[in-house]
């Protein structure tokens, strides 16, 4: 049922055509919820309006004028604290570059030959790590522990999968 035209008929205060009245007054009878609607439209209207105590007007404005200027100071004092993180965040980042830039391009060479270096054994000592790590690691874990590490990694992917299908699949209907 379209309740639509009757709710905004009941809602708005536009005197109605004798047709609206009659179409109204025949949903009222056999609506549930447009009763309900029609009794505390009328409890509103049947209300009597008291005057606002003597100089509320001027006393929200000021109010008013008072917490917009608040307002702005709050957000004046968050936009720099943010522009200082800001800055500094950037400083923190680019420092080291802007205190290289300054140097001579001879200490440039040899920096960037230190961190080749430097790059070249972590890799180097890694891989060495790695290596001796799982020439070692089968003799520690026995085949019933291998079995029981194979069940929870593939019980894992699963689960992943099941979760990607439920949250990636578009709803039917509706």
């Amino acid at each position: 049922m379209n309740h639509r035209p009757f709710e905004d008929w009941l809602l708005e205060d536009q005197p109605l055509t004798p047709e609206q009245e009659r179409d109204l007054q025949a949903h009222l009878r056999t609506c549930t919820s447009c009763p309900a609607i029609a009794e505390s439209n009328f409890a509103l209207h049947s209300m009597r309006m008291v005057r606002p105590a003597e100089g509320f007007t001027a006393r929200f404005q000021v109010r008013l004028i008072e917490n917009r200027k608040a307002a702005r100071s709050r957000q004046f004092i968050g936009t720099l604290i943010l522009i200082l993180a800001g800055l500094a965040f950037l400083y923190w980042l680019a420092g080291p570059v802007i205190q290289e830039a300054m140097r001579s391009p001879a200490q440039w060479i040899t920096t960037a030959v230190g961190y080749l270096v430097f790059m070249l054994t972590s890799i180097q000592a890694l891989s060495e790590v790695s290596r001796v790590f799982l020439h070692i690691l089968p003799d520690f874990v026995s085949p019933v522990g291998w079995f029981v590490i194979f069940l929870l990694v593939s019980g894992l992917g699963a689960l992943e999968a099941l979760s990607i299908r439920r949250f990636t699949r578009k709803p039917q209907g509706a």
